[in-house]
């Protein structure tokens, strides 16, 4: 039996067999391989829109736009070479037996030609409360070997990356070293030509990446054009520690950086071989906010390290701590899950802990981290409100400090002059330039963002009893609550969060997200000690949740339920929105129960093969609203909500990184491609509740 992590025991009950390999506990539609930050999000398609099933050997790994970022695996044994990583032409494949997969790790097990075995961990870690740690852009990869027959073979191990995770542009001339450092050997490669906070296809123009191993006996390296190098070690087995000193471009007889390792005799017992991957730049973001003028952040690792390569080796040689650290996360993701509502949940969860991360850019310095989100995929804005908004529950489960680090640019810049409008603003801009909207033409979400933002800020404050936070910010939040007032009970004809379905006037859910913005407004107000601002925002608030379930529930209806937009009586919408309510621990002291008991019996009546409809426009839906709505809902109708997402991910024909919209019926895209994006955090709504 080959190496399972110790959460595997947990996931084989949801073990599905998919030809040769088993997956547990389900098959996603993409496997996370080195995803710790927005430009290092590599991937493999699995679903069968364009990956393979999720076999390691026989497909390129990707970042999340599909751009290929070659990452190859070669193993000889006894003289015969498979390849276990990547897709080179020709190859022997590895037979892949195993798959699994917990928060922090993508698990594969190979059987090689029935003669030895390979555990191959791809480990991202993600440490909320570790900002040292949590800075460096960077993800292991760990490959043990052991003889599966009980003979001893003669092994050698090969692997590579190549030029292409260094460029999106692949016509740019990259250039490349080799170096050794505190017992670390690597391949370091970067453009030639660099433009800082610039990007090309979604990856930087600047920064340097690091491929590294143990500088070890055994180990031979090379430089050079992808056939030559890959070509030596399956004819040799060995690499000659020879570089190549033409620098060209990317896809010039495409450069790749491979080792060679040399295992000797292995039998019984494992051989491993560690390797990174990693990316170090000096500056990361620019941002307006304090002055008249554009801000540069520094990468927050480099408050802590004086150079690349202090980074590089501590990351490598930080494995023991890093993986213990992991463990510690992956279990205690997996048993308050389980504890939460099962296996199927934990699927979920699991499978969002470092998508919503790898979203997720840390600068400033250790006494002023600031952390900037980008939107991945659908259309790469910064700092966008609605999307920190939905990813909130995991962020408050691992560490409520961070929503402090992601809320700061927004303020920085609102603050300090630099938006016209009344209401919140939507986003900064497009990542990793926050210029925001000085003429205030960001896209136009203001009750959405107003109420997002008063929510937000009183999550925080309640979870971490920083009340001198919402002192600091008292008077914009009041400007915002002002809008609500003017706005939430009759919302005009807009867009919300859920902008690809379009604009509509008096919309159910909308309404409420700002008549709840308005109930934390009064408590922002008490705990400010702004009595009367509290007792008025607290009447309104009450007036408002009245009125509004006059006008946004069809009690004729059987069974009944809140209505899409207010007066249309055959339409109906998930209530989302109605989980902030409890997130905040109002309850049914604000909101009655029998809105929640209302809701909770009608979703199972609307559902379809794999999810419940985002509203009666489509067929399709987000799962991170499902699961808004199922954290708040009854056991039973929680637990459809949750099997059904479960399924779905297990059978999907989409490929790419967990997509938070596809369609209940077809499983597939509903015409657009949402992947990678960092709303996943709203999975974890159950464990976020007080």
């Amino acid at each position: 039996m080959g190496f399972k992590d110790a959460l595997t025991g947990a996931f084989l009950l949801g073990s599905l067999a998919l030809g040769a390999s088993t997956f547990s506990p389900a098959r996603p539609p993409a496997i996370p391989l080195a995803v710790k930050a927005p430009y290092l999000n590599t991937w493999l398609n699995a679903g069968s829109d364009g990956g393979n099933g999720g076999y390691l050997a026989g497909e390129w790994p990707v970042f999340w736009n599909q751009h290929i970022t070659a990452w190859t695996g070669l193993i000889r044994v006894d003289g015969t070479t498979y390849q276990w990583m990547g897709a080179v032409p020709n190859s022997k494949n590895v037979d892949q037996t195993e798959f699994s997969y917990t928060s922090t790790r993508s698990n594969f097990v190979m059987d090689v030609g029935g003669k030895v075995e390979m555990n191959i961990t791809f480990l991202s870690p993600v440490m909320p409360n570790d900002l040292k740690r949590q800075s460096l852009t960077f993800s292991y990869l760990d490959v043990g070997v052991h003889s599966l027959d009980g003979d001893s073979h003669d092994v050698q191990l090969y692997a590579d990356v190549s030029g292409e995770w260094a460029s999106g542009d692949l016509s740019a001339i990259i250039e490349w070293d080799y170096g050794t450092s505190d017992g670390v050997a690597y391949h370091q490669f970067n453009r030639q030509s660099q433009t800082e906070i610039t990007e090309s296809s979604e990856l930087p123009n600047w920064g340097t990446f690091y491929w590294s191993t143990a500088s070890t006996d055994g180990l031979t390296y090379q430089s050079g054009g992808d056939t030559d190098v890959r070509g030596t070690f399956q004819s040799q087995g060995v690499l000659p520690n020879s570089k190549d000193t033409n620098y060209r471009a990317v896809n010039n007889n495409w450069p790749v950086f491979g080792f060679a390792k040399d295992l000797g005799s292995v039998s019984g017992g494992s051989v491993s071989t560690l390797f990174t991957i990693g990316l170090t730049q000096d500056n990361a973001i620019q941002l307006l906010g304090e002055g008249s003028g554009l801000t540069t952040y520094p990468s927050l690792w480099k408050s802590y390290f004086d150079s690349d390569l202090e980074a590089v080796t501590f990351f490598y040689n930080d494995y023991d701590t890093a993986a213990s650290i992991a463990t510690d996360l992956d279990n205690k993701v997996a048993s308050d899950s389980i504890a939460a509502a099962g296996q199927d949940y934990l699927t979920i969860t699991s499978l969002s802990v470092r998508q919503t991360f790898g979203a997720l850019q840390f600068t400033g310095t250790d006494s002023d981290p600031v952390v900037f989100l980008k939107e991945i995929s659908s259309n790469s804005d910064i700092q966008t409100v609605d999307v920190i908004f939905p990813a909130i529950p995991l962020i408050l489960y691992t560490n409520p400090k961070l929503l402090d680090y992601l809320l700061k640019p927004l303020f920085l810049n609102q603050e300090n002059g630099h938006y016209p409008n009344t209401n919140a603003i939507h986003d900064l801009g497009t990542f990793p330039l926050a210029k925001g909207y000085p003429d205030g033409t960001d896209e136009p979400q203001p009750l959405e963002e107003c109420g997002n933002m008063i929510i937000m800020v009183l999550a925080y404050a309640q979870r971490t009893d920083d009340t001198d936070y919402l002192n600091q910010h008292y008077e914009i939040l009041k400007k915002w609550a002002g809008y609500l007032i003017d706005e939430s009970l009759i919302p005009a004809d807009q867009i919300s969060t859920d902008d690809f379905a379009g604009s509509l006037a008096n919309q159910t859910n909308l309404a409420i997200k700002g008549i709840i913005g308005l109930r934390a407004m009064a408590e922002i107000s008490s705990l400010t000690g702004h009595d009367d601002d509290a007792s008025s925002y607290l009447d309104t608030a009450t007036s408002y949740i009245s009125q509004w379930q006059d006008l946004g529930i069809n009690s004729a209806a059987d069974p009944p339920h809140t209505t899409l937009s207010y007066g249309d009586g055959s339409s109906h919408g998930l209530l989302y929105n109605l989980y902030a309510n409890s997130l905040l621990g109002f309850g049914s002291d604000f909101v009655p129960q029998s809105v929640y008991d209302m809701q909770s019996n009608f979703y199972p009546t609307v559902a379809l093969e794999y999810c419940v409809p985002l509203d009666t426009r489509h067929t399709y839906s987000k799962t991170d609203w499902q699961l808004w709505a199922a954290a708040i809902a009854s056991v039973d109708t929680r637990n459809d909500f949750i099997s059904r997402i479960a399924n779905w991910i297990d059978k999907t024909p989409t490929n790419r990184a967990f997509s938070d919209l596809y369609d209940c019926v077809s499983g597939d895209y509903p015409g657009i491609q949402f992947t990678a994006r960092p709303v996943v955090g709203g999975h974890f709504a159950l464990l976020a509740l007080p």
